[in-house]
């Protein structure tokens, strides 16, 4: 049997996808199980032991013609199953003329019509995201819930090793939300705080090399080293691994950190972890704000600036929480 597995949103969405990929191998092991994900996530899936194909779609390109030529490859594939995680229409329209036989997904997609079996997606019944991913192949699996998974290869750790030369701590300072990203002079007070034992990698995309030189530039702590696009993305994960900690936002780090069961401190300024995509680690630390503040959460996802102005629910967080963790 032929399976297609859709996740175009973002990295974080499609590391939270993981889990379905191994449920479904779990219970059929000799499926082939394609994925279709957004351009820029199809290296998470690099040397991936129960991934037959990855199918790229581009984002940027002009929609109609990128569209017309996915749904052209998926129909050529002749797909059994299309699990759809994806809730918007784009991925909707692609599920609609896949021509499989069975089509599940989430009942939010406007094209959720057109599948053999919908799923109730709610937020903030108290589920995390992985186990409302999962509710849709329970029917044909089982119900355990189980974490994300991700596979850095030999590479990866060969790549990373002469970092882990000694105690470390990893930093993911950015986020594309400015309301999710912890602010930078509370990752500078961090950095001074901490104890000198520990190198400290600052990780991130090519983008984010300035923010983290701006960082490394007004702290005291002189064992800071800027990663920042120079590891992908299971290298980042393989560095994570055996970190002393790893301070994230609300972000895909987080997840990355899940994904290879890291230590993780989660910061969460405008979300909340009661939306369902907080850290499954088995060391897992949430910080948010102490204050009672009637504007937070003020979106899913966040904004580009405080929709107050104040942006209190980050800048109330105290530094002194993070340090702790550590002791």
């Amino acid at each position: 049997m032929k399976v297609l597995i859709i996740q175009t949103a973002f990295i974080g969405d499609v590391i939270l996808a993981t889990p379905v990929v191994e449920k479904v191998h779990q219970y059929f092991p000799h499926d082939k199980i394609d994925v279709l994900l957004r351009k820029g996530a199809e290296s998470l899936f690099d040397g991936h032991p129960y991934i037959n194909k990855v199918i790229v779609l581009d984002k940027k390109a002009p929609r109609v013609p990128t569209q017309a030529r996915i749904i052209a490859k998926i129909k050529k594939a002749k797909y059994d199953k299309v699990i759809n995680l994806h809730r918007f229409g784009s991925s909707g329209l692609i599920t609609l003329f896949s021509g499989a036989k069975e089509k599940i997904g989430f009942d939010k997609n406007p094209f959720s019509f057109c599948y053999t079996k919908r799923v109730k997606h709610i937020i903030g019944n108290g589920k995390h995201e992985v186990e409302r991913n999962l509710e849709l192949v329970a029917a044909f699996t089982d119900s355990k819930v189980i974490p994300p998974k991700l596979y850095p290869q030999p590479g990866d750790y060969d790549i990373i090793k002469h970092y882990k030369t000694g105690p470390y701590i990893c930093i993911a300072p950015s986020s594309v939300w400015f309301t999710k990203q912890f602010p930078t002079n509370k990752w500078i007070e961090l950095l001074d705080g901490l104890s000198n034992k520990y190198k400290v990698y600052l990780l991130g995309a090519a983008s984010d090399a300035d923010l983290c030189n701006q960082i490394i530039q007004s702290t005291k702590n002189k064992e800071v080293v800027n990663l920042s696009g120079k590891l992908s993305f299971l290298q980042s994960a393989a560095l994570m691994k055996d970190a002393g900690m790893n301070y994230v936002n609300d972000s895909a780090p987080m997840h990355l950190a899940s994904a290879v069961n890291a230590p993780v401190t989660a910061i969460y300024c405008s979300t909340i972890p009661a939306f369902g995509f907080g850290p499954l680690s088995g060391k897992s630390v949430i910080i948010e704000t102490e204050e009672k503040l009637g504007c937070r959460p003020c979106g899913l996802h966040g904004y580009k600036a405080c929709p107050q102005g104040h942006f209190l629910c980050a800048n109330t967080i105290r530094v002194e929480r993070l340090l702790k963790v550590l002791e």
